[in-house]
């Protein structure tokens, strides 16, 4: 009986993010969301009580998909400025590839019509970044001139802007193009020896021949 209610709210979640997505929180209602899922209408307010509390549903899945992958990434044998470079793109392919994390970025955007308080976006970024960067001074791979607690709110701001030029020109498709040449950019003033392309071929991400987003 558990195994089958973890189920519905899983196929319930998975289906209301899509709709999310899709047309946002307005014009999504619950019963698009039992379509969508298979579900019936009681079955989705037996585990979300009412829409707002299954868009926030949606928006912690989003933040909790982070800190595995942030662990996953810190925990690897390299240098620090090298795991965060490839964590930054394997963000980039979650955001996407993966509909929880595209519709709880979408909700939260939408926040100011749902009547629900969201969890605050950003900080555990800054943070994590912040961490990483001092450690790449320890490592002595981090400039002189750079300054971890002022460059990390920088390099989230510049990260999580060029997906809203990715998302409104091209779908995401090429935000791994963009990223490679917003690290290309970034890495002369972070590293301590700037080699930025280097780096980019370490982590399987060196720029490739300039391409354009497919035709609708």
């Amino acid at each position: 009986m558990q195994d089958r209610a973890e189920e519905t709210r899983r196929a319930v979640l998975r289906a209301a993010a899509h709709l999310f997505f899709e047309r946002g929180y307005a014009a999504t209602s619950i019963n698009d969301i039992s379509e969508r899922s298979g579900r019936t209408s009681g079955a989705i307010y037996f585990h979300y009580t009412n829409k707002e509390q299954l868009a926030l549903a949606v928006v912690e899945a989003h933040f909790a998909a982070w800190p595995a992958l942030v662990a996953h990434h810190e925990a690897a044998l390299e240098p620090t400025l090298r795991k965060l470079v490839r964590l930054s793109f394997a963000v980039a392919r979650a955001f996407r590839d993966d509909v929880l994390v595209r519709a709880g970025a979408r909700l939260w955007a939408e926040r100011r019509s749902i009547a629900v308080e969201m969890p605050p976006p950003f900080v555990d970024w800054i943070a994590t970044v912040e961490r990483m960067l001092t450690q790449a001074r320890v490592e002595g791979d981090l400039a002189p001139h750079a300054e971890p607690s002022r460059d990390a709110p920088t390099l989230v701001a510049a990260f999580f802007g060029l997906h809203t030029l990715s998302d409104a020109l091209d779908g995401r498709v090429l935000i791994e193009d963009r990223l490679a040449d917003l690290w290309l950019l970034l890495l002369p003033g972070l590293q301590s020896c700037p080699a930025p392309r280097a780096l980019l071929a370490d982590v399987g991400a060196a720029p490739r021949a300039r391409r354009t987003a497919p035709t609708p």
